[in-house]
């Protein structure tokens, strides 16, 4: 049993059972490398011989590192899924990581902008350069949609159904859902499509890409994230913007005007209402006006 055919079988494993997406098979398969190089330097043991102990002194090495409890929560959970899959298989007996517990961690409330904010964003995109079009257009797509930037990356001309406002969206797991769009957004891409990008010449397999980099490739994640931190501090903003901001922008400004969870869950692609709820601690504003409007201690003042 060798650690490279057993990380080719998990990862065939977490695509065709698992339905994950590359990118999180691959950060699996990053975690199980950090105990594939601690097992050889402790005389070269194999995924079949490393024990609870070895596993335990691992994780406690890696922990002593500083690395935060998210990061020691997540990598755990691969070396126990990759432990499990080994019992599958029968390659295994036991699970070494049975009884290690993961650390406690607290929640995070994600970075949000509000609608000037947005605007102030937007506004400050130089249209004179050649991509100034084109990066208004995906930073209202990102805010008026909610997407991944893994998910805006990939959209396809042939996703538009802008007769019924809907835009088809490739999710994690390859998920597919169809999320609404604006009119003022449907413009925008509109008139990317139609004046920018058809003026372009995509290289092969980009035929059906919607964003194109300049020499008519496919944008990568780092593209946009680069692109949003100039946006950003081009139009004074503080806060540290990712595209995902723009993600937690759009929930949170729905949640506040109104829209129930359930919808907002389903727009946004998660799996379980459970990490759509993060949304509701985000409105302290909002909390205040609803204590002092319902409770009587308030209204007694």
């Amino acid at each position: 049993m060798s650690w490279e055919s057993e990380k080719r079988n998990f990862q065939e494993y977490l695509w065709l059972e698992k339905g994950l997406s590359e990118n999180t098979q691959l950060a699996y398969i990053r975690d199980i490398e950090k105990l594939q190089v601690f097992a050889e330097n402790y005389n070269e043991l194999n995924p079949n011989e490393v024990d609870h102990l070895f596993v335990q002194n691992f994780v406690y090495d890696f922990a002593k590192r500083s690395y935060s409890a998210k990061s020691q929560a997540r990598l755990l959970s691969s070396l126990k899924s990759f432990f499990k899959f080994l019992q599958l298989e029968e390659r295994r007996e036991d699970n070494p990581t049975e009884l290690l517990e993961s650390p406690k961690i607290g929640l995070r409330l994600p970075d949000t902008l509000n609608h000037e904010e947005v605007k102030k964003i937007i506004d400050s995109i130089d249209l004179s350069q050649p991509e100034g079009e084109r990066n208004r257009t995906i930073i209202e797509t990102l805010y008026g949609c909610g997407l991944r930037v893994s998910e805006l990356i990939n959209l396809k001309l042939s996703d538009m159904f802008f007769e019924e406002n809907f835009i088809r969206v490739i999710g994690k797991g390859d998920k597919q859902r169809l999320v609404p769009v604006s009119d003022r957004t449907m413009q925008y891409i509109t008139v990317y499509r139609d004046f920018i990008r058809s003026h372009q010449e995509p290289k092969p397999k980009c035929e059906d890409i919607l964003f194109l980099n300049r020499r008519g490739g496919k944008l990568t994640r780092e593209m946009i994230f680069i692109m949003v931190r100039n946006a950003a501090e081009k139009a004074g903003i503080k806060k540290k913007v990712s595209p995902h901001t723009f993600r937690h922008s759009f929930a949170t400004v729905l949640l506040k005007n109104g829209a129930d969870l359930r919808s907002i869950q389903q727009m946004l692609g998660h799996e379980s209402i459970t990490t759509t709820e993060i949304y509701t601690h985000l409105d302290k504003q909002q909390l205040r006006d609803t204590i002092e409007k319902f409770h009587p201690f308030y209204r007694e003042r």
